[in-house]
């Protein structure tokens, strides 16, 4: 049963981040990675709408035998995964999801803002508001939605310069800021750090620390893996990639993210 691969979902591409943590932290494990970029982006639908969507491709993992399944995709967490957990606990499935690493942003020291960049759903849901309204100082935290840049990254562009007129919508109104940190609460988001940390530059004051949750969110994957005593030891680390998306555009993007140093 260790065997088994552990199922990976994410809205799209951004998933690989998590994934390449994942190889990198537990590479005994074999994964199916399945992204719906057929039906990308997620941020921008309703709430029932995205839970449509993660169950009918939880359910596509299922179908392949996986052991676990990782949400790999902040939105997807943020709109259904209470619902999704109820209704999984019926086939006791682990799952373990990712959420905006806030926590260990405002934990850094300092008197600045901390910047959690997501996708408008994220930022938007009761799930992140709760989250964020149990920081020390909530007010401390600033949400910026980010559309656009999932849409860039799922086509495979990267130049840190390539993102310069998002970045002016999101930054221009903080001008002159002091941030501590920037939390990137989307998968896509760790892909284009040179992007962050330029405009930052431009923008903002203070460290402005890049921080996200793949390598919380993957030592959570392997504590669940050793209590449900599915800890795989004789594994090689293998991907198998999944798409509701074009295969044939987006695997190799795919397996250039995987190999991206982030």
């Amino acid at each position: 049963m260790s065997e088994r691969p552990v199922g990976v979902f994410d809205s799209g591409l951004g998933g690989a981040s998590v994934l390449r943590e994942a190889l990198r932290l537990l590479p005994n494990e074999n994964y199916i990675y399945y992204g719906d970029s057929g039906n990308a982006p997620y941020g921008d639908k309703s709430d029932d709408d995205i839970t449509t969507l993660t169950m009918a491709c939880i359910g596509k993992l299922m179908a392949m035998n996986v052991k676990a399944i990782l949400i790999a995709c902040n939105t997807a967490t943020a709109a259904s995964v209470s619902k999704v957990r109820q209704l999984m606990n019926q086939y006791s499935m682990p799952i373990i999801s990712i959420e905006p690493a806030i926590k260990p942003a405002c934990a850094l020291p300092g008197t600045g803002k901390v910047f959690m960049m997501a996708t408008l759903a994220t930022t938007r849901l009761n799930r992140y508001l709760a989250l964020q309204a149990r920081m020390p100082d909530p007010s401390r935290v600033i949400n910026i939605p980010c559309p656009g840049i999932v849409e860039r990254v799922e086509s495979g562009i990267f130049d840190e310069d390539a993102y310069d007129d998002l970045f002016d919508k999101y930054f221009a109104p903080y001008m002159g800021t002091a941030v501590d940190a920037i939390v990137l609460g989307c998968t896509h988001y760790p892909f284009i750090k040179g992007a962050f940390a330029r405009n930052a530059k431009r923008y903002l004051r203070g460290n402005c620390t890049l921080i996200d949750g793949s390598v919380g969110t993957v030592r959570q994957l392997g504590r669940i893996l050793d209590r449900y005593k599915l800890r795989n030891p004789i594994g090689t680390g293998r991907v198998e990639f999944h798409t509701s998306g074009n295969e044939a555009v987006l695997k190799p993007i795919f397996e250039k993210l995987l190999k991206q140093d982030i």
